[in-house]
């Protein structure tokens, strides 16, 4: 066994080597806890061992596996990005380029006029929920803040 170490870079994160190898792998934006099981499972880890603990040629493991799951036969619909918009082509993103590909499908959407689109834009709910109760913070000016501003710029009026 190698010396433990407290932390481990992986896809350009830092992750916790105090924590288990699975709940250590949710450290990554686009991993969940679905994903992470199958990653430890595939790599043939052991589920309990610490994060820390884990020696070069595991860790070395687990980024291959990130990189190309399908190869590892890690089932498709644990894939964040089936059937890509561009490519076609099944894939799972990580961390920045998952941001990067978020905000060009809400783009493309608000582009091409979609309803999820112009409810991204009016900032409204997307999936369907309803909003005469909901959804109310921020929005419009209610009655008391109204009367707030009124007294707000007699005060400025009279100085």
């Amino acid at each position: 066994m190698s010396e433990f170490r407290h932390i481990i870079r992986i896809e350009g994160v830092d992750l916790d080597g105090n924590k288990k190898a699975e709940l250590a792998l949710t450290g990554l934006k686009g991993v969940g806890m679905n994903l992470s099981r199958s990653i430890i499972r595939v790599s043939g880890i052991d589920p309990n061992i610490k994060f820390g603990d884990l020696d070069d040629k595991s860790i070395e493991k687990i980024k291959n596996i990130l990189e190309n799951p399908k190869k590892f036969n890690i089932p498709l619909w644990m894939l964040n990005r089936r059937k890509d918009y561009e490519t076609g082509e099944d894939k799972h993103i990580f961390e920045a380029q998952l941001a990067i590909m978020n905000r060009s499908d809400i783009n493309r959407l608000k582009k091409i006029r979609a309803y999820r689109g112009i409810r991204h834009e009016l900032g409204l709910p997307v999936r369907g929920q309803r909003t005469k109760s909901s959804f109310r913070k921020g929005r419009a000016i209610g009655v008391s803040r109204k009367k707030a501003l009124r007294k707000e710029k007699k005060r400025e009026e009279k100085r």
